[in-house]
C-alpha cells in the first residue's frame, strides 16, 4: 500500500515505545512507516487508533487536563477517542494536538477495565458497584438513581465526564455487559 505523509496526520506507532510520550500528532511519529494512508486521513478519527472520535466541548477538555497539559492546549475542536485500548483521550488533528490518559486529572473510565473504573463521574458509581449489585441482587438501581439525579438537574457530565456527555448510555452498556458475564459464568 502506498503511504502518503501529510501534515498533522501521522499515526503513532503504538508498538514503538519511543512514541508513547508524544504530545502532538506531528511528534507522535515521524517515521514514514507510521504515516496514515492518504485515504484514511480524517480530522474526526484518532491519529493513533483510527477510531472515529466524538466532539467534546473545549470546556470539558480544559476542566480535565492537568496543569502541564493545560499549558500545551493548542486546539479548539477536540474529539474524544472512545477506543479503550488507545492511550489518546483528546485530539485535535488540525492543531496537531493530542492528550493522553496521563494528561488528565481524572482516570478516563472508558479507557479502564477494572472494577474501580468510574462509570458515572458526577455521582461516583464504578463498574464494581454495578457488578456487586448484579451479583448479589440480580439487579441494579444505579441507572434509575442517575436518571433521577439528571432529571433533578444535579449532573455535570459536560465537565466531569471525559467524553463530555451524559453517562447513562455508558451505564446501560456496562450493565448489559456485566449481566452477560454473570450469565456466562453461571451456565
Amino acid at each position: 500500500m502506498f503511504w502518503k505523509k501529510e501534515k498533522n496526520t501521522e499515526r503513532a506507532c503504538r508498538e514503538n515505545p519511543q512514541h508513547s510520550g508524544s504530545t502532538t500528532v506531528a511528534e507522535a511519529c515521524s517515521d514514514e512507516a507510521c504515516s496514515v494512508p492518504a485515504a484514511e486521513a480524517d480530522a474526526s478519527h484518532c491519529p493513533v487508533s483510527g477510531t472515529k472520535g466524538q466532539r467534546v466541548d473545549l470546556i470539558t477538555v480544559k476542566a480535565l487536563l492537568n496543569a502541564s497539559a493545560l499549558r500545551r492546549l493548542d486546539g479548539r475542536s477536540y474529539r474524544f477517542c472512545p477506543a479503550p485500548e488507545c492511550p489518546v483521550v483528546y485530539f485535535d488533528t488540525a492543531a496537531g494536538s493530542i492528550f493522553r490518559k496521563e494528561d488528565l486529572t481524572v482516570r478516563a473510565g472508558q479507557k479502564e477495565k477494572g472494577d474501580s473504573s468510574l462509570i458515572c463521574y458526577c455521582f461516583g458509581f464504578t463498574l464494581g458497584n454495578i457488578r456487586r449489585d448484579l451479583a448479589t441482587r440480580s439487579k441494579t438501581d444505579i441507572p434509575a438513581l442517575v436518571r433521577a439525579e439528571v432529571k433533578a438537574g444535579h449532573c455535570a457530565c459536560e465537565v466531569k465526564n471525559p467524553q463530555g456527555s451524559c453517562c447513562l448510555g455508558n451505564i446501560a452498556k456496562a450493565t448489559k455487559a456485566i449481566e452477560a458475564e454473570i450469565l456466562a459464568v453461571s451456565n
